[in-house]
């Protein structure tokens, strides 16, 4: 069916109201909602924290795994498929965790939420807005971003709600699959009609990069390098981050007050953007956006005070907010739009194979180093690697 014949969709703004809408969902749900679940899993079941972490772990491995499959369905034209089915396999993953009696049945429940993150998170919904608004993609991405920088925020509130008005965790998890199945019909709503919307006038598919163009250029490997060690080390912190504030004997209730502003300075960091920052080339704006991972390292390792702590929390939030925005738009502006699932998911792919080892090699480099100080120093070096990565790195040209 030509693209002319095809029911027409519900426009841009409406497109990207609904992709934003399931972004906080997906996040709080398929990523958030387990750290609010792990205590009353354990202390029900007994199982330790190590099995379950261990599942957590496979299931990004497994979304780090799946995503180039996702994206060659994408780059297919079967966007709307994809995330339609990760919606419903991402419902059905929750359904089984809820059931669970067994250490083996954990397993293959995490794998299939990994499969359903990988369909359901920001990656598919950037290659879906890219190729779908070319004209128009930037701002999509900036905007799915802003809103899906809430969904920790309500996340915890959400599943405390839950968890404290008389459901165990089992019950909760039943309500997440419904809320999640829902997601299911707004997406299918959300991108039904053409592939292609409004797209730019005199367009030359020849001159978009194939993958296969993209492995043999220098900036696709610089570009895949700077987002693995940053995933990496950010992933790290995360894990490791109230274990290392232990060590500096800050108290946990000041520990999770600095914490609770990275959220908010993840927000602000995307809001500055849609205000000022837009006018600033993504080249640039990922450099200063990069640099400041081994800043925000630096100061938590050498921080003692809150005041300092708290200004390591702001900076970490403001670069974790906007190296997403990079990160989404930075790939079609370099390689073109017309394979940017099958690049950007191979990319995206590997850092999400570093994020869900870091927190085990993290741990095994402790033994090695001076402790969390030298292990944040470490990350900061990482993360001026990354910068020097990125600064590296040249659009492709087809020709």
């Amino acid at each position: 069916m030509s693209s002319a014949a095809a029911p027409a969709g519900p426009g841009f703004r409406a497109t990207v109201a609904a992709l934003a809408g399931g972004q906080i969902v997906n996040w709080a749900i398929l990523y958030y909602a387990f750290s609010s679940l792990v205590l009353p899993m354990d202390r029900e079941l007994g199982w330790g924290q190590p099995l379950l972490m261990g599942a957590l772990t496979l299931g990004l491995a497994v979304s780090g795994a799946a995503t180039y499959a996702v994206g060659a369905a994408i780059d297919a034209g079967r966007g709307r498929a994809v995330m339609v089915g990760g919606a419903l396999l991402g419902a059905l993953g929750l359904l089984g965790w809820s059931r669970v009696t067994e250490p083996w049945q954990l397993y293959p429940v995490f794998a299939l939420i990994g499969a359903a993150m990988a369909m359901s998170l920001y990656e598919p919904a950037f290659a879906v807005l890219t190729k779908r608004y070319p004209t128009r993609y930037a701002d999509g991405i900036t905007a799915l971003t802003l809103v899906g920088g809430f969904a920790s925020t309500l996340s915890f509130p959400a599943v405390a709600a839950l968890l404290h008005g008389g459901l165990d965790w089992r019950a909760t998890l039943g309500v997440l699959a419904a809320v999640q199945a829902a997601m299911a019909p707004l997406h299918a709503w959300a991108l039904r009609g053409p592939m292609l919307v409004a797209g730019p006038a005199h367009e030359d598919p020849l001159a978009d990069t194939t993958l296969q163009q993209a492995l043999r250029h220098s900036g696709f490997w610089l570009l895949t390098l700077c987002f693995t060690l940053y995933s990496f080390a950010q992933a790290a912190l995360w894990a490791h981050v109230m274990p290392a504030f232990d060590a500096k004997g800050v108290a946990p209730a000041d520990a999770m007050w600095v914490l609770m502003l990275v959220g908010p300075a993840q927000v602000a960091g995307r809001l500055l953007y849609l205000l000022v920052g837009r006018g600033w080339s993504l080249r640039v704006l990922g450099a200063v956006v990069l640099s400041a991972l081994p800043l925000a390292m630096a100061l938590f390792a050498l921080g003692r005070s809150l005041g300092l702590l708290a200004l390591f929390a702001v900076v970490f939030g403001l670069a974790n907010g906007l190296v997403t925005i990079v990160r989404g738009g930075i790939v079609p502006q370099y390689f073109g739009r017309s394979h940017v699932g099958r690049i950007g998911g191979l990319m995206s792919g590997v850092g999400l194979v570093a994020r869900a080892s870091a927190p085990v090699l993290a741990s095994a480099l402790l033994l090695l180093l001076p402790g969390y100080p030298g292990l944040m120093g470490l990350l900061a070096a990482l993360g001026l690697v990354a910068v020097a990565a990125f600064w590296g790195a040249r659009p492709h040209r087809v020709g």
